[in-house]
């Protein structure tokens, strides 16, 4: 625990030639609770960077914990690379840029190379050209999805994917080395570009993204001469010129931005959660497509690195599920290479263990391995580089996870919505083609198939240092004492991820994981059944997955209905 009052002055000391942290610093003078709020800790530095809300404070983001981080990181390469150099992005969300020019500044003060993109741009196009570049690392300044008043700070690896659990330990341990006041090198940006310290990313990068992205359609023909009409919503952010150009590009002619939400804009005022998931992030698009109509709605979040759809069928438009986009990916993927003779002989898709197992029956029919991994999209990253290095890159197909998450190209080792948009465009309009069917119905039929698999996200916040107590305790109580029950039906195997055990419930067995270790719990019901419960890795919440696999959509909801009351009870809400 930080001494929060001598940490309090310390700041209102240092900090007064940064009015937006001063001024707030003042503003809460006398208010204990607010204070407390902003001191009792750190932000924490992993795998993800940094994440948290924006202000003053050692618990939030400002030009100060960004200093601090970026030093660290700054020794940390300096340390391990000969020569290292970085590329640095950002979002359109608020002071994203004031911390991407700030990083900038202490790198180049450390004597490193950076590459700076003179624009906003997709998350994607920062892991593309932390590759094109060879660069040391990467960073991009962003929260994904979260609402206004965050923002964050992602690194990233040499291969392009996020920073490993090694590398994140080795900043870390810099990084608490830094006295974010007196212990910082910078270079003012100016001076840094004029003497070559930072260098602005040319147009071809932007050209070898674009062209990279295209060489993943599978069907161009189908795009070129279709009438497919889309309704595209940037959501405000960073999608905006890059998922056009590649749609028009791709011969697409009918594309509708949604005029309201194009504009990049860090108050989200359209959407105060701008995150695809959601019904609320489609209702502009929803109200355009009801005057002008439209077969499918586009929205990628503010760094454009997940991308959700709505299908118009009969008139109404059906939100998807990240699930049900993978699978129908999945399929597209699998049919169309085999048509082709493009599918290789041992196929291979590459999901997270919370994303859904209808993948696996669809890929069965293919012969294609399914490899399920943790949470966070660096671990799929990390296995095609690793695919890659055994020359079976060729296998790969697809990555992805439930969240909205796609990718099926190498040029990237994160997930690509500017990727994703191409190919479930170019999906529609090949069912819309070949079929008459829209992604809806085509969705209907694989569940026809297959049985009704119902995938269901919940979500429960913890804020401040209270929550993050309770969020420990929560988990804590789970392990000492895992439920035997849930729903009715017996729980067959407890899967847990930090103690890299699986024990059977059923006879006691217990099976070595062979994952990272992670702070999560998985619990396997009968018939395909299950649940999983982590705590969120970027946010103050604690999420539960819920799979229910019914004959028809009515059993599946009761299933999951139920299966959700009692993992909402174990966590102690309502």
């Amino acid at each position: 625990m930080n001494n929060i009052n001598e940490l309090y002055n310390l700041w209102l000391e240092k900090a007064k030639d940064v009015p937006e942290v001063y001024d707030e610093l003042k503003a809460i003078e006398g208010k204990d609770d607010e204070i407390l709020d902003r001191f009792y800790r750190n932000l924490e530095f992993g795998t993800g960077g940094l994440r948290g809300v924006i202000g003053a404070g050692t618990n939030r983001m400002n030009v100060f914990t960004v200093n601090q981080a970026t030093q660290g990181l700054a020794d940390y390469l300096n340390e391990a690379f000969e020569n290292p150099s970085i590329a640095i992005a950002h979002d359109s969300r608020i002071n994203s840029d004031v911390f991407a020019k700030s990083a900038a500044e202490v790198l180049a003060g450390n004597g490193i190379k950076v590459w700076f993109y003179p624009e906003l741009v997709p998350t994607p196009m920062l892991s593309f050209a932390v590759r094109r570049l060879s660069c040391s690392s990467g960073i991009v300044i962003t929260a994904s999805h979260n609402p206004a008043q965050y923002n964050g700070y992602k690194c990233y690896d040499p291969l392009g994917y996020q920073m490993t659990d090694e590398g994140a330990a080795k900043t870390y341990e810099y990084m608490q080395k830094v006295d974010m006041f007196s212990g910082v090198k910078t270079l003012a940006f100016d001076e840094a570009v004029a003497n070559g310290m930072i260098e602005y990313i040319g147009q071809d990068v932007y050209e070898d993204f674009y062209k990279a992205v295209l060489d993943e359609c599978i069907n161009p023909e189908i795009t070129k001469n279709s009438d497919l009409k889309i309704i595209y919503a940037p959501l405000h952010g960073t999608g905006n010129k890059p998922v056009r150009e590649i749609l028009k590009r791709m011969g697409l002619k009918d594309v509708n931005v949604v005029k309201s939400q194009e504009l990049p804009n860090g108050n989200f005022p359209t959407c105060p959660y701008p995150n695809p998931e959601i019904r609320q992030a489609f209702e502009e698009a929803i109200k355009v497509a009801n005057e002008i109509g439209g077969d499918l709605l586009l929205a990628t979040d503010p760094d454009c690195d997940r991308v959700g759809i709505a299908v118009n069928d009969g008139g109404e438009y059906k939100l998807m599920t990240g699930n049900e986009v993978g699978v129908l990916l999945a399929k597209y993927l699998l049919s169309c290479k085999k048509e082709q003779g493009t599918l290789p002989e041992n196929p291979a898709i590459i999901k997270t263990i919370v994303t859904t197992n209808l993948i696996s029956a669809v890929a069965k029919e293919y012969n294609c391995e399914i490899y399920d991994l943790l949470t966070g999209f660096k671990y799929i990253g990390e296995l095609i580089t690793e695919l890659e290095a055994k020359g079976e890159v060729d296998r790969y197909i697809l990555g992805m996870e439930e969240s909205y998450g796609y990718l099926t190209g190498i040029h990237a080792r994160d997930k690509d919505a500017v990727n994703g948009a191409s190919l479930i465009c170019e999906m529609a309009a090949y069912y819309k083609a070949k079929e008459g069917k829209n992604l809806y119905q085509v969705m209907e039929d694989i569940y026809a198939q297959h049985g009704m698999y119902m995938n269901t996200l919940l979500n429960f916040a913890f804020a401040g240092a209270e929550g993050m107590d309770k969020m420990k305790n929560i988990m804590s109580t789970l392990r000492e004492n895992p439920p035997k029950e849930i729903a009715g039906m017996k729980v067959e195997k407890v899967y847990d991820y930090l103690t890299s055990e699986a024990t059977s419930l059923v006879d006691g067995s217990v099976e070595k994981l062979t994952l990272p270790k992670s702070n999560v719990l998985s619990y396997t019901l009968p018939g395909g059944n299950g649940a999983v419960i982590r705590p969120s890795g970027t946010e103050p919440k604690i999420k539960i997955y819920v799979t229910a696999v019914g004959k028809d959509r009515a059993d599946a909801q009761t299933l999951t209905d139920k299966i959700s009351a009692d993992m909402k009870g174990f966590v102690g809400v309502e």
